[in-house]
Formats: structure tokens, C-alpha cells, sequence
């Protein structure tokens, strides 16, 4: 049986008040399709990061619009959030830096923070940016099913 790939996209006012509706969302759809509780708030925890960092970083105090993208089959969930604002302080090779085990946390900068958590909630984390062209988070969680369940 193919995998039909199902999106919904929602485009938001840049401010605080607006990241609940995306967090609604999110619930609605993963437990549509059958992500635990405990997934589903780490994926919530994952997206009001990067929802955050597009309202804090992105737009300043001008407004604007952040673009949230739920794309999903039976096997994984993938969020994008994209800005047109200007980028947030990024972590150049994501690979490289996987934890803060060998960093004190005043090291770590502020905004760098919301990546790590994000890395660990999430199964897969892209940051794309380009100047002039804003930010896209790309936050995945594959569904991992129960033997009993299939």
C-alpha cells in the first residue's frame, strides 16, 4: 500500500499568542495518527521552540508571518516552520556539536539553547537559512508502533 503523504498549512501572525493554535494542531494530528502522550508533548515542547525563535529572532518587533507546514503518512510526522525574517544565531555543523555534556551552560548561547532541546525531542532537525531569504526549522518524528498494534 503507498503511503499517501497528507500536509496542512497554517500561516500565523509572528507573535506569542499565536504558537498555542500550532501546538493544537500538532496534537490533533499526532494523535490522529496514533503517537503516544509522551511523544506528542515532546513534539509540542520541539515546536514551540522553533515557533519561538521565528517570533523572538525573526521579525523583531515588526510583525510578520510565520509559515507552519504539517506534512504526514502512517510512518512519520514532519513540521516545518519557516520566517522571511532575519536569522536566528544557528549552530554551523549540528553534527558536530550533538549535546551540551562538555559545555557549562553559560557557554551555551541563549538562542542555541532551543536547538539542543529541539535535537532531542526530535528523531530529525534541520535549521535551513539563507540571508535575505529567512529561516525553515524542519523538525521530524517517525512513528515507531508496537509489535501488538500491527
Amino acid at each position: 500500500m503507498n503511503a499517501q503523504i497528507q500536509k496542512v498549512v497554517l500561516n500565523l501572525p509572528a507573535t506569542a499568542d499565536f504558537v498555542d493554535i500550532v501546538r493544537l494542531n500538532l496534537y490533533g494530528i499526532a494523535a490522529k495518527m496514533g503517537f503516544s502522550y509522551e511523544d506528542i508533548e515532546d513534539m509540542k515542547v520541539a515546536v514551540s521552540e522553533a515557533c519561538n525563535n521565528s517570533v523572538l529572532y525573526a521579525y523583531g518587533h515588526e510583525g510578520g508571518v510565520v509559515e507552519v507546514t504539517f506534512e504526514f503518512d502512517e510512518a512519520s510526522l514532519s513540521i516545518r516552520v519557516k520566517d522571511e525574517g532575519e536569522s536566528f544565531e544557528r549552530v554551523e555543523d549540528p553534527s558536530r556539536i550533538a549535546s551540551l555534556h562538555d559545555k557549562e551552560l553559560n557557554d551555551a548561547q541563549i538562542g542555541g539553547l532551543g536547538f539542543y532541546l529541539m535535537q532531542a525531542l526530535m528523531d530529525d532537525v534541520q535549521i535551513l537559512n539563507e540571508t535575505g531569504k529567512g529561516t525553515e526549522v524542519v523538525l521530524v518524528k517517525r512513528l515507531t508502533r508496537s509489535e501488538e498494534t500491527v
